[in-house]
């Protein structure tokens, strides 16, 4: 069976390239130093450096792995190639909730870079499936698990 393919944004990508050539280059140096340090003290049973400069090195290894098949599935959306009368991965959206009369702004990405704390959601959430291909004046309803609620696309960007 095929890898899922990760979709991410260019700034997403960029992101976990950092991320990867800084754990193989800074990080593997580090713990590789940690765990010599501590193997000069002697004993190993019962050396607490020790095993925590394994355990950091075994947590380092596996997120090089999880990088490199992540950027292997990797597919990029261009930015530059968005439609911007719909909405679709790499757009921020401004939309007003209708019942509370409040206006959001969401970015929405692929699930790997999805983080609600950036407000990115991702295109695979109930409401970026719900808002992909829709156009600035549409309302759309979401289904929650708080009930149905209804979104109206005031604006749609590309993410700078």
């Amino acid at each position: 069976m095929a890898d899922k393919k990760h979709i991410l944004t260019y700034a997403g990508l960029k992101q976990y390239e950092d991320e990867l050539q800084n754990l193989k280059v800074v990080k593997r140096k580090e713990v590789a130093q940690k765990i010599k340090e501590a193997r000069e003290q002697g004993d190993l049973s019962e050396n607490a450096e020790y095993d925590a400069a394994k355990d950091e090195q075994r947590d380092i290894e596996l997120r090089i792995d999880e990088l490199e098949k992540l950027l292997k599935n990797a597919e990029v959306v261009v930015e530059d190639e968005i439609d911007l009368d719909k909405i679709n991965i790499g757009c921020k959206v401004k939309l007003l909730d209708v019942e509370f009369d409040e206006e959001m702004e969401f970015f929405i990405v692929g699930s790997t870079e999805a983080n609600s704390l950036q407000n990115k959601i991702s295109n695979e959430s109930p409401v970026g499936r719900a808002l992909i291909g829709k156009v600035v004046g549409d309302v759309v309803d979401v289904e929650t698990q708080a009930g149905i609620i209804q979104y109206k696309v005031l604006e749609i960007q590309r993410v700078q």
